[in-house]
C-alpha cells in the first residue's frame, strides 16, 4: 500500500465511523503531501504495513495535527478546525503552512504509534462484566492487555444507559448511551476488588503531555469523545505497567487469589500483538482456565475485530469462562463504542 491508498484508506474509514472532516483532512494529505519534506523522508523508511493494522502512518500525523490544536500550538490550523468551520481550500493551505512551519514537532510526534483510550468501549465491559458475575458473583481482580491510559480499566466508575435502565453508579464519571439492539445485560452489580494493566507505552492521564497524546487521536469533529475521555482521566486510579503484555500476564496468572473472579479485558489491542505473542498468549490463559475452580473462577473478556463485514463493520464481544471453557458470544459493537448489537447467546 502505498502512503497515498493509506490516506484514502483511511479517509474513507473515517467518514464511515461518524468523521466528515477527518475524511476531509485525510484526503488533503492524500492528494497533497509535501514529498520533498523532512517528513515525507521519515515516512518513506517505514516497511510494512503502513495502515490502521500497521503503523497506521495517517492517524500519526493527523493526532499531531490536532495535538497542535488543541496545544495552542497553531491558531491558524485551530481557527480551520471544528467547531469552525472551512472549505477544502483554507483547510488544505492551512495544513500545508502547520506542516512546514511544525516539522520538528511533528516529526517527534510520529515516532509513536496512536494511542487511543476510547472510554465508550467500556459500554461493552459494562456489559459484559455482568455476564461473568451472572455466572461466579466474585470480587473482581481485573487485568486489562493494552491498557493505554488505564481509562477502560475504571468501567464501574462509569455508568450504562440503556432506553431508560441505568446499570453502574448513581454519580458516574462518565454516562455511556450506545446504539443498543437486544436483551438488557444482567443485574448483577460486579464488584473490582483490585485492577492493573499493562502496555508498551502506558500514558499517565494525570501528566498534561500524556493527555494531550490521549485526546489529540480523538477526532476532532466528536467532541463527546473529548469530553468523556477528560471526565475519565480526572478519576483514573487503575495502575498500568510498562511491559509485554503476555509476560506481564503470565506473572499475574498464577497469583490470582481465592474467593476472586480473574477477568482479563482487551479493546482493540488483542489484535496487533505478533501472531506467536497471541499463541502464547491464548495458551497461558488456557491453561490457567484448566486450573480454574468455582472460588478461583476465570473469565476472558475481549472486544476485537474478527474481519466479519457481512453486516455494520464492528468488534466481536467473546467472554469465555472456566471452569467449564464456555465461550459465549456476546455480539458486536462499534470500534468507538457508539453502537452496541447484544446477541448474550448461548454457551457452546
Amino acid at each position: 500500500m502505498s502512503l497515498r491508498e493509506a490516506f484514502l484508506d483511511q479517509s474513507c474509514a473515517c467518514k464511515s465511523m461518524g468523521s466528515p472532516f477527518m475524511g476531509r483532512l485525510l484526503a488533503i494529505l492524500a492528494d497533497h503531501w509535501p514529498e520533498k519534506s523532512a517528513l515525507a523522508r521519515k515516512f518513506s523508511q517505514f516497511e510494512g504495513d503502513i495502515g490502521p493494522a500497521g503503523h497506521s502512518l495517517p492517524l500519526r500525523i493527523a493526532g499531531g495535527l490536532h495535538a497542535l490544536v488543541l496545544s495552542n500550538a497553531a491558531p491558524d490550523l485551530a481557527a480551520l478546525y471544528p467547531p469552525h468551520a472551512s472549505d477544502d481550500t483554507a483547510l488544505r493551505d492551512g495544513v500545508l503552512k502547520a506542516l512546514k512551519e511544525h516539522e520538528p514537532f511533528l516529526l517527534d510526534w510520529t515516532d509513536n504509534a496512536p494511542q487511543t483510550n476510547e472510554v465508550r468501549r467500556s459500554a461493552a465491559l459494562i456489559a459484559g462484566a455482568r455476564v461473568a458475575v451472572d455466572h461466579f458473583d466474585l470480587p473482581i481482580q481485573l487485568s486489562e492487555l493494552g491498557a493505554s491510559g488505564g481509562l477502560n480499566l475504571m468501567w464501574d466508575a462509569y455508568a450504562l444507559e440503556i432506553e431508560g435502565s441505568r446499570f453502574g453508579p448513581a454519580m458516574p464519571a462518565v454516562t455511556l448511551t450506545p446504539e443498543w439492539s437486544g436483551d438488557l445485560p444482567p443485574d448483577t452489580e460486579p464488584r473490582i476488588a483490585t485492577r492493573a494493566g499493562v502496555d508498551l507505552n502506558p500514558l499517565d492521564p494525570t501528566r498534561a503531555d500524556h493527555l494531550l497524546r490521549l485526546t489529540a487521536y480523538l477526532w476532532p469533529d466528536q467532541p463527546e469523545r473529548l469530553t468523556n475521555t477528560r471526565a475519565a482521566a480526572a478519576i483514573a486510579s487503575g495502575p498500568v505497567h510498562r511491559g509485554d503484555a503476555i509476560d506481564w500476564l503470565s506473572d499475574r496468572l498464577p497469583a490470582a487469589p481465592e474467593g476472586r473472579l480473574h477477568l482479563i479485558q482487551h479493546t482493540v489491542a488483542w489484535q496487533y500483538f505478533p501472531a506467536r505473542a497471541q499463541a502464547r498468549g491464548r495458551a497461558l490463559i488456557e491453561a490457567a482456565g484448566a486450573q480454574a475452580t468455582f472460588n478461583r473462577p476465570l473469565a476472558w473478556l475481549s472486544m476485537e475485530t474478527d474481519g466479519d463485514r457481512t453486516g455494520k463493520v464492528g468488534a466481536a464481544l467473546t467472554l469465555r469462562l472456566w471452569p467449564g471453557d464456555l465461550t459465549m458470544e456476546l455480539g458486536r459493537a462499534d470500534f468507538h463504542g457508539r453502537w452496541i448489537n447484544w446477541s448474550h447467546g448461548q454457551a457452546r
